[in-house]
């Protein structure tokens, strides 16, 4: 037997994790289905409000980090021929800058 099924989420919170990921993705039904669960269940309006900030905040970062992909690809597209030179294998290793796997929502809450 798999840990859910000997000890299942709450109602309440499969619909958190519901509206969250039908914001983060841009669902087209917004979640808004979760959201009357979730006064059901008797979930504060502050706490569905830091979900939606949340799951906002992640699909703003995504949608921000696509389109700087989109615009460097483009603009390669527009740039004069690079010289061609013998390639240095250490050239291009990758510096992972900060720790965080996120940053913090406008008010401050961690999405991590």
């Amino acid at each position: 037997m798999s840990q859910s099924q000997a000890n299942p989420l709450h109602p309440s919170i499969v619909a958190l994790v519901s509206l969250a990921a039908n914001i983060a993705s841009n669902h087209p039904k917004q979640g808004l289905c979760q959201v009357d669960r979730l006064k059901e269940y008797g979930v504060s309006k502050d706490q569905i409000d830091s979900v939606i900030e949340i799951a906002r905040h992640i699909r703003d970062e995504a949608a921000q980090a696509l389109d700087a992909k989109f615009d460097e690809a483009y603009a390669q597209g527009y740039a004069p021929a690079k010289p061609k030179i013998k390639v240095d294998p250490f050239a291009n290793i990758a510096v992972v800058e900060g720790g965080a796997c996120c940053t913090p929502t406008k008010s401050g809450q961690s999405c991590c």
